[in-house]
């Protein structure tokens, strides 16, 4: 998105705020890794009278085979996320300023579009996302296991990030370097926000 393209969405965001209406629904998305869990928590602490909704959190009926779904054009409609989009529903009846969503898909489930205000890129390279995966999620795994996780992304896993690259970075409102510390991620998202307010 242009700048042009922000300072429109940006007006048209702070005209929605002032008319006392539904809170303003934020979406953080990156790789598996990159930050976005951690980012959602720490802008949620940080707004006003915001509230956090989790995509890990939920059980989601999608496709049984990432790799086959991606080469098959990776239609995002193709997820149930009903279970979200329910909670996100009461939430948005409730007196909030805000919604953080940890959210990978920005704008591309067409269901939970049209719920979202503003979606957010945290660009964090490959190298330091699988760093951050395997710490993550093999503090207790054998040397066999973390071997067959790392040749399981080489001959597929790559490609679901390369998707998010191609097609979720592209489709959100700002990138944020995901090399830089939280709190300024933070910040810069915080900026963009203010704007609106």
């Amino acid at each position: 998105m242009d700048r042009i393209d922000l300072d429109k969405k940006i007006q048209k965001w702070g005209d929605f705020m002032k008319k006392g209406k539904q809170p303003l629904v934020i979406a953080i998305a990156a790789v598996s890794g990159g930050g976005k869990t951690t980012i959602s928590k720490h802008l949620n602490e940080r707004l006003q009278n915001s509230k956090i909704l989790f995509f890990d959190e939920y059980d989601f009926d999608g496709p049984d085979d990432i790799i086959d779904w991606i080469d098959n054009g990776a239609n995002y409609d193709e997820w149930n996320l009903a279970p979200l989009m329910s909670d996100l529903e009461v939430l948005l009846t409730k007196p909030l300023n805000y919604i953080v969503m940890d959210f990978p898909f920005a704008y591309k489930h067409s269901k939970t579009s049209k719920f979202i205000d503003f979606t957010v890129f945290i660009d964090t390279p490959l190298d330091i996302a699988m760093a951050r995966r395997v710490s993550r999620d093999f503090k207790n795994s054998t040397v066999e296991n973390i071997l067959m996780d790392m040749e399981g992304y080489i001959s597929q896993g790559r490609r679901g990030y390369l998707e998010m690259l191609e097609t979720i970075k592209p489709n959100s409102d700002i990138i944020v370097d995901g090399t830089l510390p939280v709190l300024e991620i933070v910040s810069i998202i915080s900026q963009y926000i203010e704007q609106i307010d």
